[in-house]
């Protein structure tokens, strides 16, 4: 089976060209569905950060942000970017309690398989302090397993509701369908929610 180990080694391979391809990307629609729900100033885990593009954003928003990566190449290059220190850390080392009014996974928790997605979603909800919102996205489809040297797990509709009814404390406050907004990425549709903490 292939594994979030070589999903990670794919990255810290391909980190500057994965950057050069997603730095630039218009992603301000979405990030503003996310920081318009959360309080001046708030606490924000951007949790696999990636090129650090989100990260950047809400620094300048005057948010406080903390971010997290799986690969060591991207963590030093969006260290550099984004002028904070990026931790390099697995999602299922996040051990946070009651810390972040939001957490933004924005393309990056998809990269677990649906067992080990369960035991982070549960610690993503610990980590949020009450009442606080996670952001995340997933492909959309029911595909799982490798896809161009990483693992996916694609999500829709029904499938995240029925993956949700195993995770107490959280509940879909909003949830919209985009098309992929890189380059050349034809009709690629994804799965965009907030999840709100209970």
């Amino acid at each position: 089976m292939f594994t979030p180990d070589e999903t990670i080694a794919y990255y810290n391979l391909n980190a500057q060209k994965f950057i050069s391809d997603t730095v630039c990307v218009d992603f301000e629609a979405t990030r503003k569905t996310f920081t318009d729900k959360l309080p001046v100033g708030a606490s924000i885990l951007d949790f696999g950060c990636g090129s650090g593009r989100d990260t950047k954003h809400f620094l300048a928003q005057s948010f406080q942000v903390d971010a997290s990566d799986g690969s060591l190449e991207l963590c030093k290059l969006a260290s550099e970017y984004t002028g904070i220190h990026v931790k390099s850390m697995r999602f299922e080392e996040l051990s946070a309690i009651e810390a972040y009014d939001g957490i933004w996974a924005c393309s990056s928790i998809l990269h677990l398989p649906y067992h080990e997605l369960t035991d982070v979603m549960r610690k993503m909800t610990v980590a949020l302090k009450n009442k606080g919102i996670i952001y995340t996205s997933f492909k959309y489809g029911t595909f799982e397993g490798e896809r161009n040297g990483r693992y996916f797990l694609d999500m829709t509709e029904e499938t995240f509701a029925a993956f949700l009814a195993e995770i107490e404390g959280l509940t879909i406050e909003e949830q919209w369908l985009t098309f992929d907004v890189r380059p050349n990425r034809g009709e690629e549709r994804w799965l965009n929610l907030i999840l709100r903490k209970l």
